[in-house]
């Protein structure tokens, strides 16, 4: 089984850009969850929420200002509401690296697969791959667009 997921992809737009894009309530709900309930920021466990899809509670690990943010979520649980420390997790990490003046690259990594349970690991982490994927390409064409 694979533990780790990662992606990179380049984005026209400046670290600072980036890094609101994903680390501020108000403009992660634009590319990413539908909405978002609680206090997002470090030590806390907000609410993603998917429409259809259900919410997934969320623990919010790092924040360090322009270059790295960091979770721990329920991957493959459409519904998981509660304590995500309780129980085996993942953890999503964004990394931002600037290029060049008018561009960065971002790294999403997801990790933990192997600790998930067995019946949910395989399918969490085929889930993930495409839904990174998409979502990742929201992110771009939220930042280079808005």
């Amino acid at each position: 089984m694979q533990n780790i997921l990662k992606r990179e992809i380049v984005i026209k737009a400046t670290q600072q850009r980036i890094y609101a894009a994903i680390a501020t309530p108000e403009l992660v709900v634009k590319w990413f969850p539908e909405t978002l309930e609680g206090a997002y920021e470090v030590g806390e466990q907000p609410i993603f929420g998917f429409g259809e899809h259900g919410q997934n509670q969320v623990y919010i690990v790092a924040a360090r200002q322009y270059d790295y943010f960091a979770y721990r979520w329920i991957p493959g649980s459409n519904h998981f509401l509660g304590d995500v420390l309780s129980v085996p997790n993942t953890l999503v990490e964004f990394r931002i690296e600037p290029l060049d003046a008018g561009s960065c690259k971002v790294t999403l990594t997801e990790s933990g697969f192997a600790q998930l349970p067995p019946e949910v690991m395989e399918a969490s982490f085929k889930q993930n791959s495409g839904g990174w994927d998409f979502m990742l390409g929201r992110l771009v064409t939220y930042v280079e667009i808005a």
